[in-house]
Formats: C-alpha cells, sequence, structure tokens
C-alpha cells in the first residue's frame, strides 16, 4: 500500500531503545552545540570540533543498529528510508551524515 510504513514500529522500538540507551551522548549533543553557539570567536572552531565528534559517536551507534538489522530482510531498501527519515524527525543532528555510514 503507498504511503504505508511497513517498518514503523521495529523502528520506533529500536530508536526507543537509542534513546534509553544513549541519553547522555544525546544531552551531550545539545550542550556541545550551546557552547558552541556561546563561544566568542576564538573558541568556536574547537568547540564545533567537539559537537562533530559527539554527532559521529551517535551517527555510528544509529547505523551499525540500522545495518544489523538491514542484514536480515531479503530488501532493505525501504527500511532503510524509513529508518532515515524516522531519525530525521526524532534524531536531527545523528540524521545528516547516516547515509554515508
Amino acid at each position: 500500500m503507498f504511503g504505508r510504513l511497513r517498518y514503523r514500529k521495529v523502528i520506533d522500538a529500536q530508536l526507543d531503545l537509542f534513546v534509553r540507551e544513549h541519553t547522555g551522548l544525546i544531552n551531550d549533543a545539545a550542550d556541545k552545540l550551546d557552547a558552541y553557539n556561546r563561544a566568542d570567536r576564538s573558541d568556536a572552531e574547537e568547540l564545533y570540533g567537539d559537537y562533530l565528534d559527539v554527532v559521529e559517536t551517535g551517527t555510528e551507534l544509529l547505523a551499525d543498529m540500522r545495518d544489523h538489522y538491514a542484514a536480515s530482510l531479503e530488501d532493505p531498501a525501504q527500511y532503510l528510508r524509513e529508518f532515515k527519515t524516522a531519525v530525521s524527525r526524532r534524531l536531527y543532528p545523528f540524521a545528516l551524515e547516516i547515509d554515508n555510514r
């Protein structure tokens, strides 16, 4: 059926688990972004790098979760699209580079 989210329940469960297990990482990313946004020009580059490091860690964790489940599917294309969309909605900073993982 067109427009049906076939993997919605499993993706919601995966993202719920990620949020429960990695709340500190999610909060750390938000804190690092806030620090960057408040920083003066001389510190901004280093603080943005710190933010990107945390985001990269979260993105890798999500990509590992995604890839592990996708490997169990005969044709994972729809699942991969739905996962990217769900991450973009719920955990936007971690979605920016997830296609590159």
